[in-house]
């Protein structure tokens, strides 16, 4: 465009709506002889109309800064205007601005001074001069022409940025992200209108809008000092927890030159859920590296200590002697069940999410957990969370919570009270919380009790029970918190919240490239009751879910055809349909790991009871 630009005779330029040049030819330039810093993108139009002013462009001013500040004033109004003036070296021009959609205007500075001279020939030479007053005319006309021509081309400049900023506008508008732009004063001059999206409760129109007065006060606090250090001209990208819902956001701060910030914010909770159950099974992998040797030998050196003690049994001892005998057996035992659930810390511990009615679990829990409490010892459930089943382990969490109630009954003696409270943090997390009026938890422990063997119970305990509800817990891709409270002590466990799929049948996107798979999954969704569409490829899925409006559930292979996977399928339905996939990758492949962070996932081969019972339907 620029080129193009360059080939008109006229000189051109282009404000945006904060008073900065967007565009100008090199014929703007050399018309007002200006320096290079002032036909720069970003260029400030006070700056040039001060160089202009203090060379006498506009005739001598008594106050330079006063005739910069009414000419910025009418700019600023973005009005239609024609003139025509004569400048110092007696050059005459027309100048003739049109204002943009958007705000800013397109200027045009046209050399008329031949037309000019033309037209006082003609007045003073009418009669005598015929001949050449019709020469003039013609040039008149040429010129005429040519200013026609280059309005024309204006017309079409203006046409394709018109174009740009709305193809520019509606691609941001697309992304799962809130894109903006501060000004100098911290002020929102553009918005992709998606912060709403990202942070829940905040307003999505916010132009003009100071940003600690769209992000609330708390949330601008933490944003503050990454803020002023992009204002001092670097770049900062970070993450911090929002108040409201507990959502994980990434932020990136960037200098945009010229005394503004562009804003990047991004929703990355799934990510970082993702991320932390990630983390956790390579910890678990590498612990099971170095502790399965170890334990094969320990094992194997335990069973020569017990045999030795069992034929040591056997001889006629003395009552000391026998006494010691059965104390080192007793040890050997002990160090074999200690084993055991090194074991179960390390091993392939896979989590199986299904529909669990989190009720019906904490119900069997205060069944399974009230005949091993004192009887002076009080047991009460709290639960708000929604009434809707959750994807969830319930083998695994329903073992983790026990292990924290016998924890805490052996923390409260012979009498206290142990509450377990359920309830959900926006659509975010699920969070369950035991707590005890026992003697609360100690500095040291605070610090220690998530590390194995660490233990304040002596030779009664293993120092392996938090370490193993803390290993679940981060598998699901979760979080655990320990805390003192003014009666007590709490452990809370925060779990990623994921509604099951619905329990009713209906229609059922299906994505599998092959065929001989698609069809029998399509079998086996039909004798379940559910009506199917077909997919082979994400984008092919994508069109369908657009095209029709009540797909009530996706089946879908991680693997597909294209570069896209069934995960990308999911990240871009954004939520808006429950979504099951499956696939026969081994649970090793950072894929299936990372799909169990984002929906339930059945491992091929499977049968119609599996799939049955994860849509929550009965087999027709």
């Amino acid at each position: 465009m620029t080129t193009g630009l360059n080939l008109i005779g006229q000189a051109l330029s282009i404000y945006d709506s904060q008073l900065r040049l967007v565009l100008c030819n090199l014929r703007f330039q050399e018309m007002f002889d200006l320096p290079d810093e002032l036909v720069q993108p970003g260029a400030l139009f006070r700056d040039t109309i001060h160089f202009l002013a203090s060379r006498g462009e506009y005739g001598n001013a008594s106050d330079v800064e006063e005739m910069v500040s009414q000419r910025v004033e009418q700019a600023l109004a973005f009005e239609p205007h024609y003139m025509e003036r004569t400048r110092p070296n007696g050059q005459v021009i027309s100048v003739e601005g049109a204002p943009l959609p958007t705000g800013g205007w397109v200027t045009v500075y046209t050399d008329i001074t031949r037309t000019k001279q033309a037209e006082d020939m003609l007045r003073a030479r009418s009669e005598e001069l015929s001949e050449q007053l019709l020469n003039r005319a013609e040039e008149l006309s040429a010129s005429n022409r040519k200013l026609a021509a280059t309005i024309t081309a204006l017309e079409e400049a203006k046409r394709q940025l018109t174009e740009i900023e709305a193809r520019t506008r509606m691609t941001t508008e697309m992304m799962p992200a809130h894109i903006a732009h501060l000004d100098g004063d911290a002020r929102y001059d553009y918005s992709n209108r998606r912060l709403s999206a990202v942070m829940p409760g905040r307003p999505s129109e916010i132009l003009g809008l100071h940003i600690s007065q769209a992000l609330g006060a708390a949330a601008y606090e933490r944003v503050k000092p990454h803020l002023e250090k992009a204002y001092g001209g670097q770049v900062s990208v970070f993450e911090f927890t929002e108040d409201q819902d507990q959502r994980r956001i990434r932020v990136s701060f960037t200098p945009d030159g010229t005394g503004g910030v562009y804003v990047m914010s991004v929703d990355i909770t799934e990510e970082t859920q993702a991320r932390v159950a990630l983390q956790q099974t390579r910890r678990r992998e590498m612990a099971a590296q170095m502790t399965s040797g170890l334990a094969h030998d320990f094992s194997n050196l335990l069973t020569i200590i017990l045999g030795m003690q069992a034929k040591l049994a056997k001889m006629n001892l003395s009552d000391e002697a026998a006494e010691l005998v059965v104390a080192t057996q007793q040890t050997a035992r002990r160090g074999g069940q200690l084993l055991n659930r090194i074991a179960d810390m390390t091993g392939n511990r896979t989590p199986q999410p299904q529909a669990t009615d989190i009720r019906a679990l904490l119900e069997d829990l205060r069944i399974l957990a009230s005949p091993s409490l004192p009887r002076g010892m009080g047991f009460s459930v709290v639960n708000t969370l929604p009434d809707k089943p959750l994807m969830l382990d319930p083998g695994m969490v329903q073992d983790a919570l026990l292990n924290l109630v016998l924890n805490a009954r052996d923390a409260c003696g012979t009498s206290g009270q142990i509450t377990i409270s359920a309830h959900a943090i926006g659509r975010i997390w699920a969070e369950i919380t035991v707590s005890d009026t026992g003697p609360g938890f100690s500095a040291e422990a605070l610090q220690n009790a998530l590390n194995p063997f660490f233990t304040t119970k002596g030779s009664d305990g293993s120092g392996l029970g938090l370490p193993m509800v803390y290993d679940t817990v981060k598998l699901a891709g979760g979080d655990l918190q320990l805390r003192n409270t003014p009666s007590g002590a709490s452990v809370i466990l925060r779990l990623p919240y994921r509604p099951a799929p619905p329990a009713q049948s209906g229609l059922v996107l299906l994505v599998e490239d092959q065929d001989e798979l698609r069809s029998q999954f399509r079998d086996m969704l039909v004798d379940l009751g559910c009506a199917v569409i077909e997919a082979t490829s994400v984008e092919e899925a994508m069109t369908l879910t657009g095209d029709i409006g009540d797909i009530s559930m996706v089946l879908s292979d991680i693997r597909l055809q294209g570069d896209e996977t069934g995960l990308d399928l999911i990240h871009r339905l954004q939520n808006a349909i429950p979504c099951i996939l499956m696939t026969s990758l081994p649970y090793s492949d950072p894929l299936h790991r990372q799909a169990l962070t984002l929906a339930p996932v059945l491992h091929k081969p499977f049968t119609q009871a599996q799939l049955s019972a994860l849509i929550r339907t009965e087999a027709a």
